[in-house]
């Protein structure tokens, strides 16, 4: 999945870095943090908050496969995890790339 996303944002010209959790905080700044998570005992949430501890104020797309299909939106999901947007998987290069743009103004 890091690869597929790291290869659409690539070629619609955006500059990437993926990162795994543990070097999260040791990562310079971004534009935008995109985290893919699973929500099984609330984990999800417990790794968004690692994130947002290493990167305050940076912006975050959350993607899991347990979001209602067709979810991709702001709303009570995005707000409950702390972040700007949520997709469901499977999801689209259109989907990704949209909430990209509106998040990073690009």
């Amino acid at each position: 999945m890091c690869a597929l996303l790291k290869e659409w944002l690539s070629q619609a010209g955006y500059r990437v870095s993926a990162a795994a959790l543990r070097d999260a905080q040791h990562t310079g700044p971004a534009d935008l943090v995109i985290v893919s998570i699973c929500m099984p005992k609330h984990a999800g949430a417990q790794l968004v908050r690692m994130i947002r501890a290493a990167h305050p104020g940076t912006p975050m797309i959350a993607l899991s496969g347990h979001f209602r299909s067709g979810l991709s939106a702001v709303g009570a999901t995005a707000d409950a995890l702390g972040v700007q947007q949520v997709i469901a998987k499977p999801l689209t290069r259109e989907e990704l790339l949209a909430a990209v743009r509106e998040i990073t103004g690009s």
